[in-house]
């Protein structure tokens, strides 16, 4: 068995951990060790002390002297019974046992810190004590007899076997688990119940760590908490040492501002295959406790346990977190082999449009185009018979061209707003300008269809005048009504405005109100699940259907970019195949009109 002189540090190793200075006593931490070998009735036998006369003790007056007796220079504890208990303890025991005790040193008073060992003989019985200590501070014999009466009995053999009992079940508790936070909980729980402590704290630990933040507690009623705060290695050195030594280290704190009284404290790393991974502190507030030999060794068996399971429940949720980030990273592949696959069909798909964009515009270019030549041939052939008939042919060349131009401007401008070069010029618009001229371009159309085809407009005092791009506005009006006409066989077009009061794109902030434009038609209709693709560019919603009527398929997708560049938004409804089809679009507006309320006979009724 190794006595605690070999598992605790000194007093004088460690001096500033030893004691808070108080103000008001004499602090002995420097003083040297002294030591004294003393019978079972107490007498002393040898007296060792370097500084003993700084105190007015002789060694030639204290040997041979006996507990009870009180020469001028002698060495006396007070109150003779409790420590000659404790001395006669160790030797029946033959346990060493440590703790502080006051003695009366001439006319002085000192607090000494004891460490007694049994004296083995030969055949093992032992009659004599070693006693080796250093004094700890000077105190009254008021503050000496206090120190006495918080003094506890030693612990016997049974107490032992107390603790244990009660730190094997708490080792027990630990092995059943693999939670790092029950481990740390049930550590705490069971030490302080077992160790009658006032507090008992764990701090967890990494290789590389500067503080210590403390993770589970348990303390008495009345102890504020010190969860969660953080305790640093560098500023606190008994810290640094359980961890470099990985041994228990015992010191007494004789006074401090929030402690008055002396107290004691134990902290002791936990360890695995000999690296420390956590710190367990107990604080000993009601008495100034010195722990024994059995004690400090089963606390240094507790905390390799506890080093063993934290070690294994770390290596367990590394090995969760492990597994959580291999199959996030996994999912992570799947949805990138997803969005891959996506691609690549969005790829496929819009080369696939753009093989059938440029067969459908091949065709779309070499009509207006053999239309030209055709037209042309004949009237430089001759083939004319009168000059009406050349004129007719002219006319119909010049048509030709016109709409060659047409698709060469679309593809142009697709082209454009794909490559982000689409820059747009916008000013005042009147509204009333812009529909005159879709009417005079569309009418004509739709009427040689035999289409009814009307514009409504909205009833204002003044003018409605929009802020946009005059030529794109149109533009746009031409795309739609041209393919509302291009689409419909019977019924008719209506072309309406409506102003409303609110912003149609918040990014147009200084802008109050806009009209919103919508072209109506009762023609063919898109079925509900190929809405989708009327604004796509290069794509026609049903390319086997749409042949017949011709066209890029580039109408829609220009306009929702012309009138999204002009801070507008456009919009498509159809209830399906056969049921007609209307597409709005909104323009800011340039500034607000004032709008008729009600259309009365007698202007001199209206109110404003």
């Amino acid at each position: 068995m190794t006595s605690p002189s070999d598992s605790l540090p000194s007093l004088s190793e460690i001096p500033e951990l030893t004691m808070a200075k108080p103000s008001d006593r004499l602090s002995l931490t420097s003083e040297t060790p002294l030591t004294f070998t003393q019978a079972r009735s107490g007498r002393y036998l040898s007296f060792y002390w370097q500084n003993a006369e700084v105190y007015g003790v002789l060694p030639s007056a204290v040997v041979g002297q006996l507990l009870d007796e009180h020469p001028e220079h002698g060495f006396t504890p007070v109150a003779i019974a409790p420590y000659l208990s404790r001395i006669q303890h160790v030797i029946d025991h033959g346990i060493a046992d440590r703790f502080n005790y006051p003695f009366r040193c001439a006319d002085q008073y000192l607090v000494l810190e004891l460490t007694v060992s049994p004296v083995l003989l030969p055949q093992g019985a032992a009659k004599t004590v070693l006693v080796t200590g250093a004094p700890l501070y000077a105190c009254t014999r008021a503050e000496a007899t206090d120190l006495v009466n918080t003094l506890v009995s030693p612990p016997s053999p049974a107490d032992s076997g107390h603790y244990q009992k009660s730190l094997t079940q708490v080792t027990q508790n630990i092995r059943r688990t693999l939670d790092l936070e029950t481990i740390w909980r049930q550590t705490v729980a069971g030490l302080a119940e077992s160790l009658g402590v006032s507090r008992c704290l764990i701090c967890g630990y990494r290789d590389g760590d500067t503080a210590l933040t403390v993770v589970a507690e348990r303390h008495q009623p009345g102890l504020e908490s010190m969860l969660g705060q953080e305790l640093s290695i560098d500023e606190e050195r008994y810290l640094s040492q359980a961890l470099e030594t990985r041994r228990p280290i015992t010191f007494t704190v004789t006074q401090s501002e929030a402690e008055p009284l002396p107290y004691s404290v134990l902290s002791v790393a936990t360890c695995y295959q000999d690296r420390p991974n956590g710190l367990i502190i107990l604080h000993q507030f009601d008495r100034s406790r010195v722990w024994n030999e059995t004690e400090i060794e089963l606390i240094r068996e507790l905390a390799d346990q506890v080093g063993t399971g934290i070690a294994h429940a770390r290596l367990l949720a590394d090995s969760q977190n492990l597994a959580t980030e291999l199959q996030q990273a996994n999912e992570n592949l799947i949805q990138q082999h997803k969005d891959l696959e996506e691609a690549r069909q969005q790829a496929e798909e819009a080369s696939r449009l753009k093989s059938e964009f440029l067969a459908n515009t091949s065709h779309e270019l070499r009509t207006p185009l053999n239309g030209m030549i055709g037209f042309l041939k004949l009237v430089m052939d001759g083939m004319a018979d009168d000059p009406a008939e050349q004129a007719e042919f002219i006319q119909e060349a010049y048509r030709s061209a016109v709409h060659l131009l047409s698709i060469i401007n679309d593809i142009l401008d697709i082209a454009k707003i794909e490559a982000g070069k689409m820059q747009l010029d916008l000013n005042p618009v009147k509204l009333d300008d812009l529909l005159s001229d879709v009417d005079n371009f569309t009418r004509t159309q739709a009427e040689q269809k035999k289409l009814n085809f009307a514009i409504l407009t909205p009833a204002t005092r003044d003018e409605v005048v929009l802020y946009g791009n005059y030529q794109r506005l149109l533009q746009v009006l031409l795309n739609l009504v041209g393919n509302a006409i291009k689409f419909t066989h019977e019924g008719g077009i209506t072309i309406s405005a409506e102003v409303l009061p609110k912003k149609a794109n918040s990014q147009d902030s200084d802008r109050t109100g806009c009209v919103k434009i919508s072209v109506a038609d009762t023609g063919i209709g898109v079925s509900l699940d190929k809405q989708d693709k009327l604004f796509q560019s290069f794509s026609q919603v049903d390319g086997s259907r749409t042949r017949q009527y011709g066209g890029t398929g580039l109408g829609l997708a220009i306009s929702q970019k012309l009138v999204e560049a002009m801070n507008g938004i456009v919009n498509f409804y159809s209830m399906g195949e056969g049921l007609g089809s209307t597409v709005t679009f909104t323009v800011p507006l340039y500034q607000d009109p004032v709008m008729i309320a009600n259309l009365v006979e007698d202007e001199s009724e209206l109110t404003v």
